[in-house]
């Protein structure tokens, strides 16, 4: 074993890894090698396992095509020491798999998220240790999801655990997280200005010093890179600012100090010394400085609904700062994680394939160790139990379950370990949480006691005062350390810190101030300072959540199917071509690799269910191809007789076939890929003639359909040709027909043209000659009867001549008023007025003696206009004109509202409810035609509020009706209704009473609100009408209402309501209701 790791390591500088079966065993050479270029994943490209060199692009190539090809869920555990490459070894198949995976505008965006999220995560999670320059201080599990091509989806990350203690302090020769030092290097001078930071890292208490640059990292060119990535993965510009204060924030936060402060009690309140870098954090967090510097001084206790204020000391403030800074860069680090994973999910809801990538921190055993080690080691041995189960124990289980002739090989089970560290009654964890909830005082010291008298009695447990410590006087064992035997060894704890990192205290004061924040992002990590969300509950210890984390975790691993890469440090320097051997073989052993190269060798390769193999290779036997009929085991037996595989490479279990070489699994491929091929080319050939065929036929058919087409179309085209000759000489033989009758025709016409033009002439002499003949006989007579009319008018003037005088003044006041008269009436024709029966214009009178007969004519002229105007109007115009002369009538100088309402035209359905849909459920119900249709308010007597109500008023009846349902709420007959009172104020109620002892009288008057009062009321006074009797109106300012049993005053006033400009309603009393109508129109 040995030699097959350290071989290829110095013989093979290329070569870097192994297989224990299907396990890669992968030996960090810390140095660049020629071995992961894009030649080399071509070359892995859908390969068999074992049929080139050893390397992790087989390995993933296997769990990518058992995924694609087998629908398998799969996962990749990578375990080994910090600084066995674990990190690069999940880089190289995330790359692997993106590299062989399909291609697509949107799949090559996924991948680019997916591959671009590491260098994000290593920024923020990873930092130089004395063992690795580029240690993942958190554990990280992603799951990438793929759709039935094969094609990525999305994936989900999930992490674990971030050493967040390392952010206020770090180990001598350690630095830092990396995102700090990349910060300050690689940030433009406009940027760091604007996080109000400085380059030098010896201006900040959180930057260890001595190892503030490391070889071979660049930050400036390392923060360049992230930018880019949180650019590719989706992250907002604003978004990036606002992590970039985040960050500076916790800079800014280690620089604060404090001074004690004696008050009058005799107690020290501590004081911030500086407050320069207090005020430039609060600036960057948008926090009021006096707030941030009181949550330092002072913590406040709840109790139940007691709160006690007490002063913090400087080392308690110092504690608050640091937890502070911690709580604020890990929560930062999961809200990180969480947005990523919001732009890498999966968009479809369709089912997915999964492949998990498991890179979580090495076993670490440091010269001192603390609670992070203990967690971290903890996690460790949960996964190398998972590797035992699925790789030695359940493999030789399964070799008994299936009959297999098997000789049992030991290993070592951790199983207990496990169970000393997280068993839930008397497990370190679970006495660690008791501490920590007990009352009273709790230290570490306590702590250790408990311990010491709960697991003293456990074989894997050490302390100078436990039974099983065999060197009770050794000073390498001292009081404040237990020693636990883990399965890499014994490693060493401090108990200082402990109780306190366990607990993970934030004082509620410091979250309630970073609650109060203007930054967007502070207030998503600490919603627990809501003040409207105080919570008293304690909240969980970060042992007991990442036990949980890690449960979650396991399970998880085990529903997939494992593919192992097993990572080896050659040696503790970091340093290439140089191999320890000691503490490789420490690894080999402690790995339980020597176990499982041991089982590997004595059982098999490969295993398979006898339903899925005989699926797989049943084309390989013509007896059992296409279909076997017998049982599955009988048809593998056949098959692997007609193959004439040797009966030591395989073997028949219960429900499995187990295979012993590699090489038989290869040619049982290889021969179904052969095979396969075949198939394909059969397929092909059948599909071709098929194809072929179908084609002919086809072309067959077209060709008869074209001929049929052609033929038709020649015989179009002759027969077009013998129709357009035929056609032509036809109208040449017409034309010269034509025009020969033309010519008659012609001939005939220009004869009867001169006989009429000759008559003509004739006959106008002879008019001419009889006209010449009429005049002079009509001269003579005129001159006969001019000379008897003077000859008579001399006899008469001397007849008369004596009576003239007489007679004369009369004659002359006759002829004058006969030609005045006839000059008014010329006049008055010039100027009368227009037709409109509202023009009042009409002529002045010219002669006062004229004045009866002028404003005669007027009236009658007015009548006529008026009658000519009315002819023009239809039965329904009439209606409309004769309501409003009825509202005129009944509102005109009585009501303030009636003006306003003259130009507006009575539409009657305002609601169209025959057309509206809403109401066809109230339509149908309404039997009668309906005149008005309006929504109304129906006044409430109690709070004098007003409910929507819809107002239906019939030929016989009214109706209100519940606008939002449409149900009637109330029928009344009109005979049941007595009068109608409303007010003389610009407002829009009224009053419908009925009449005593009537039916409808039971629930008492309505008191209404409408915005068409005048039309309302003026239709209710139309149809109400009876022959007998008219329905009353009473216009008054106060009127009496009767509500069910009591009568209730109504009275408008004058005023100003509150809801501005409109009508209110108030309750004044039991028997009072005031209306308050604005002044302005009152």
């Amino acid at each position: 074993m040995f030699w097959g790791l350290e071989g290829p390591f110095r013989v093979d500088p290329g070569q870097q890894c192994t297989y224990i079966g299907s396990v890669v065993i992968s030996i960090n050479p810390y140095r660049h090698l020629p071995i992961f270029t894009p030649d080399k994943v071509e070359e892995y490209r859908n390969r068999n396992f074992y049929e080139l060199s050893p390397h992790i692009y087989a390995l993933a190539d296997e769990a990518y095509r058992s995924l694609r090809d087998q629908d398998k869920d799969q996962c990749i555990l990578i375990t080994g020491e910090s600084g066995a490459g674990k990190t690069e070894a999940s880089k190289l198949v995330m790359s692997y798999v993106a590299a062989v995976c399909g291609k697509g505008q949107e799949v090559n965006k996924v991948k680019e998220q997916l591959l671009q999220s590491n260098p994000v995560l290593e920024a923020f999670g990873n930092a130089k240790t004395v063992r690795n320059d580029n240690s993942s201080r958190f554990g990280k599990y992603m799951d990438i999801e793929f759709d039935f091509k094969g094609d990525p989806l999305g994936g989900v990350i999930s992490n674990y655990l971030l050493e967040k203690s390392r952010v206020v302090k770090q180990p001598r020769g350690e630095r830092n997280f990396h995102v700090f030092y990349q910060l300050l290097s690689g940030a433009s001078d406009d940027t760091l200005k604007k996080l109000k930071l400085d380059r030098d890292f010896s201006k900040y208490n959180y930057l260890s010093l001595d190892s503030a640059t490391v070889n071979g990292l660049d930050d400036a060119a390392n923060f360049r890179t992230v930018r880019n990535a949180m650019q590719i993965v989706g992250f907002m510009e604003d978004e990036v600012q606002s992590v970039l204060e985040l960050v500076a924030a916790v800079l800014k936060l280690g620089n604060i100090e404090f001074k004690p402060e004696s008050r009058c009690n005799g107690l020290d309140e501590s004081r911030v010394k500086d407050k320069n870098d207090l005020k430039e954090m609060c600036e960057l967090l948008g926090i009021e400085q006096s707030v941030l510097e009181r949550a330092f001084s002072y913590r406040t206790v709840e109790a139940k609904s007691e709160k006690v204020a007490t002063t913090l000391n400087v080392a308690q403030a110092y504690y608050a700062r640091d937890a502070l800074a911690k709580n604020l860069y890990s929560r930062l680090f999961s809200w990180l994680v969480t947005r990523i994973n919001e732009s890498i999910k999966a968009q479809t809801k369709t089912s997915h394939k999964v492949m998990g990538v498991l890179d979580i921190y090495g076993f670490e055993i440091f010269e001192e160790n603390s609670f992070e080690q203990f967690i971290i080691n903890y996690c460790n041995e949960k996964l190398q139990q998972i590797f035992i189960e699925l790789t030695l124990r359940e493999e030789q289980e399964e070799y008994i379950r299936e009959g297999i002739e098997w000789t049992n090989i030991d290993y070592f089970n951790n199983a207990v370990i496990c169970d000393l560290i997280e068993n839930n009654q008397n497990g370190i964890m679970a006495m660690l949480d008791e501490e920590c909830l007990r009352p009273g005082t709790v230290t570490d010291d306590t702590f250790l006691d408990k311990l010491n008298t709960v697991c003293a009695e456990h074989q894997h447990f050490e302390s100078r005062l436990s039974r099983n410590s065999k060197f009770i006087t050794d000073q390498s064992l001292p009081h404040n350390c237990f020693r636990i035997q883990h399965y890499a060894g014994k490693v060493l704890y401090r108990v200082e810190g402990f109780m306190d990192k366990n607990n993970d205290l934030l004082y509620r004061d410091l979250s309630q101030a970073m609650y109060k924040a203007n930054h967007s992002l502070i207030k998503l990590l600490f919603p627990e300072g809501n003040p409207a969300k105080v919570n008293l509950k304690r909240p969980p210890t970060a042992g007991s959540q990442f036990k949980a984390s890690v449960g979650v975790l396991m399970r998880n691993l085990q529903t997939k199917n494992p593919n192992y890469i097993r990572c080896i440090k050659p040696n503790d320097k970091k340093a290439a071509h140089i191999f320890t051997d000691s503490l490789v073989c420490h690894q080999v052993r402690y790995l339980g690799l020597m176990e499982n190269v041991r089982v590997r060798r004595a059982g098999y390769a490969f295993r398979q269910l006898y339903e899925p193999c005989l699926e797989r290779y049943k084309m390989l036997c013509k007896q059992t191809w296409p279909h076997w009929r017998g049982p599955a085991r009988e048809g593998v037996e056949v098959l692997m007789k007609d193959l004439q595989v040797s009966t030591e490479e395989f073997a028949y279990g219960r429900c499995k076939i187990f295979i012993r070489n590699p090489r038989t699994l290869f040619f049982l491929e290889e021969r179904r890929r052969q095979c396969l091929q075949d198939l394909a080319t059969l397929i092909q050939k059948i599909y071709r003639g098929w194809k072929c065929r179908t084609q002919f036929l086809l072309l067959k058919r077209s060709q008869v359909v074209v001929a049929a087409w052609y033929r038709r179309y020649a015989q179009q085209k002759k027969y077009q040709k013998i129709k357009s000759a035929t056609v032509r000489v036809q109208s040449f033989t017409r034309g010269w027909k034509a025009r020969k009758i033309l010519r008659e025709l012609k001939y005939q016409k220009r004869c009867k043209e001169a006989v009429t033009t000759i008559a003509a002439y004739w006959h106008g002499t002879q008019a001419r000659r009889e006209l010449k003949r009429l005049k002079e006989e009509a001269r003579r007579k005129h001159a006969v009867a001019v000379i008897w009319a003077y000859w008579q008018g001399l006899k008469v003037r001397r007849e008369y001549r004596k009576f003239f005088r007489a007679n004369a003044g009369k004659k002359i006041y006759d002829f004058t008023i006969q030609r005045i008269m006839q000059k008014y009436f010329l006049g008055l024709k010039q100027t009368v007025p227009s037709m409109s029966p509202v023009d009042k214009n009409w002529p002045s009178r010219p002669y006062l003696f004229l004045d009866a007969t002028h404003t005669q004519l007027k009236r009658i002229f007015h009548l006529w206009r008026c009658k000519k105007y009315c002819g023009q109007f239809t039965n329904e115009k009439k209606a409309v004109y004769e309501e409003k002369l009825e509202a005129s009538e009944i509102f005109k100088d009585k009501k303030a509202l009636y003006p306003s309402s003259v130009c507006q035209p009575f539409k009657g359905d305002y609601l169209e409810i025959g057309k509206n849909p809403k109401y066809q459920k109230l339509n149908s119900a309404v039997e009668e035609k309906v005149l008005l249709a309006d929504v109304v308010n129906k006044i409430n007597r109690a709070n004098g509020k007003g409910a929507t109500r819809i107002f239906l008023l019939t030929k016989n009846s009214f109706v209100l009706a519940d606008q939002k349902t449409g149900q009637v709420k109330s029928s009344v007959p009109l005979p049941d209704l007595a009068s109608i009172s409303v007010s003389t104020q610009s407002d829009g109620f009224f009053a419908l009473k009925l009449k005593e002892g009537s039916p409808s009288a039971s629930k008492g008057d309505f008191l209404l609100s409408s915005e068409h009062l005048i039309e309302i009321i003026t239709k209710l006074h139309r149809t109400g009408a009876t022959p007998s009797e008219q329905l009353a109106v009473d216009i008054s300012d106060e009127f009496l209402v009767q509500f069910k049993q009591d009568k209730v005053c109504v009275k408008f006033v004058p005023g100003v309501p509150k809801n501005g400009n409109s009508v209110s309603c108030k309750r004044k009393n039991n028997r009072l209701l005031e209306v308050s109508v604005p002044a302005a129109t009152a």
